[in-house]
């Protein structure tokens, strides 16, 4: 876990303190429902991530939060099961796929249009079933010392060449890289997207549990290639300076490879009249909560007027109009394609 995590860590427990000391604000009421002050989510997210955020909001607030943390699959998975019988008000995922998932399956609530609207559309759900919170570019990571960056091809299609055999590393269990071969049979199809991970697979490709584990690979120059999130970069450049880090990135403008993908929320259809789920997801979109991700995780802001990172391509340069993210939905189909050929 990087030191920066470790820090919000430390950052949630003071926050935590400090509530028990000033106490909380009342909470409010609406007349849908009544608000009794508290809420389950379900977070597809790092805990020490989260958590500062979470306390910030109860300060804010006066709303308990109880979060129960696990991986976005992991977590979708078990909304599917529980369905309406889920304890999760709200569900906060690492990616659009899974949100999709359970709208499609009718366990998500529709969100206020003027709450939903606050997203521009492409970055969000087309029918108010979910809000976007976060963009994350994928990229490609590269060891600066092996690879010159005019050797990466633009396609992360080309990577399953056999010239770069052993060479390429990715983490085929994160949410993230499952959206990104989603993607990519969505736009390319189901053949060629079989395609692509019957040659990777037989390219020996490093497995990783995490985007961190793979980056941390071609940062001691034990990979040459890695395919990541592209905040994990600017996490370490935070940390050791951008001059000194031996990884670099290439974007891959309109590339399945280089898709933006969203963070997303939704409430559960079971809480669908509770104020305290709708105060939380418009907290996740407001300006300081916004401005929360692009300083601690160097994602891209989706609420318009928000600046993203320094150092990051615009978000317009990255997206491929080809893409509705409310498509990336058949992560099942995703799964058994990487288990097929070994790679889950």
């Amino acid at each position: 876990m990087r030191a920066f995590r470790r820090g919000l860590l430390v950052s949630a427990a003071l926050a935590v303190a400090a509530m028990t000391l000033s106490g909380c604000a009342a909470s409010t009421t609406t007349p849908d429902g009544e608000s009794d002050g508290e809420l389950t989510l379900y977070a597809g997210r790092d805990e020490a991530l989260i958590a500062p955020l979470l306390a910030q909001f109860t300060a804010d607030t006066g709303i308990e939060v109880s979060a129960r943390y696990g991986s976005t699959s992991e977590l979708g998975a078990l909304l599917l099961e529980e369905g309406n019988n889920t304890p999760a008000e709200v569900f906060l995922s690492q990616d659009a796929g899974a949100l999709g998932a359970l709208a499609n399956a009718d366990l998500v609530a529709d969100i206020p249009a003027d709450t939903a609207g606050l997203i521009p559309a492409g970055f969000t759900s087309q029918d108010n079933s979910w809000i976007g919170v976060t963009g994350r570019a994928r990229v490609i990571a590269y060891d600066s010392q092996s690879v010159t960056e005019a050797e990466l091809p633009d396609s992360v299609g080309d990577l399953a060449g056999a010239e770069w055999t052993g060479r390429v590393g990715f983490a085929p269990g994160n949410a993230s890289f499952q959206s990104f071969l989603t993607a990519l049979r969505v736009l390319d199809g189901e053949d060629a997207a079989a395609d692509w991970v019957e040659r990777v697979s037989a390219n020996s490709p490093v497995l990783t549990e995490s985007n961190g584990a793979t980056l941390d690979l071609v940062s001691a120059g034990q990979l040459d290639v890695g395919l990541i999130n592209h905040y994990y970069w600017f996490e370490d450049a935070a940390e050791t300076g951008a001059d000194n880090m031996r990884a670099q990135l290439k974007f891959l403008p309109g590339d399945a490879g280089g898709m933006v993908n969203v963070t997303g929320a939704a409430i559960l259809a079971s809480s669908a009249n509770d104020p305290d789920a709708l105060a939380l997801i418009e907290y996740l979109v407001s300006e300081k909560a916004q401005r929360y991700f692009v300083e601690e995780t160097y994602e891209y802001p989706l609420l318009p007027g928000v600046a993203a990172p320094a150092g990051l391509p615009t978000l317009e340069s990255l997206v491929n109009t080809g893409l509705d993210l409310s498509d990336l939905d058949s992560l099942e189909q995703t799964q058994s394609l990487l288990a097929e050929y070994g790679l889950l």
